[in-house]
């Protein structure tokens, strides 16, 4: 039987009940808000127990800390998202295949692009703890060998292999950052038109 937990939503309207998971997902739910405009520092437990409307020991019944949260919030979260996003690209066409990755950032939900643009922050080292930035560094070493797996098969010139990569890659951050950080929509021509000035001369 699922946990059943009474938090006060509203006094003029009484409790409401919630199951342990609706909880939970509420609290991550308005910590990436939080976090996402006051940063990880400027965040406090209290505040996001505030618009929470719950007690700051129900916040504290799901995670110790203020640092576990935001370790859940970009290591689960945060990757989830990457992988489901790798998961749905299918076609073969290199060009297609990179297209869609970018453009499908434009219908992101509101919670999935606030969690990808902390991971951003903390990708680029302006948010998060040491420990955090850490992880985020070890994974950004497997960024480059993962996309020149994928180049490899596709790309005419071996000698140019890892300058097509880098300038892609660098491309694609590019994007990334103008679709989930600064909000603005890239049509789906718009993207390939880009990723084909790159690529469209270098592959098979």
């Amino acid at each position: 039987m699922i946990k059943q937990v009474t938090i006060l939503t509203n006094v003029r309207y009484g409790a409401v009940l919630m199951t342990d998971k609706d909880l939970r997902a509420r609290i991550k739910e308005v910590a990436v808000d939080h976090f996402n405009r006051q940063g990880f520092h400027g965040t406090t437990i209290r505040n996001i127990a505030n618009d929470v409307n719950c007690s700051l020991p129900m916040i504290y019944y799901y995670y110790k800390n203020k640092k576990e949260l935001f370790d859940e919030i970009i290591k689960n979260d945060y990757f989830k998202l990457l992988e489901k996003q790798a998961l749905r690209l299918k076609n073969e066409n290199i060009i297609d295949f990179y297209t869609s990755f970018i453009y499908s950032l434009n219908a992101l939900s509101n919670y999935d692009r606030q969690v990808y643009r902390l991971g951003i922050k903390v990708y680029l080292s302006f948010d998060g703890d040491q420990e955090l930035i850490s992880h985020m560094d070890q994974w950004e070493k497997g960024i480059f060998p993962r996309h020149l797996q994928i180049l490899k098969r596709h790309i005419k010139d071996s000698d140019n292999e890892t300058a097509i990569t880098k300038t892609l890659i660098h491309l694609m951050e590019t994007m990334i950052i103008n679709i989930v950080v600064k909000n603005r929509y890239m049509s789906e021509e718009e993207i390939r038109e880009e990723i084909s000035i790159v690529l469209k001369d270098c592959v098979k």
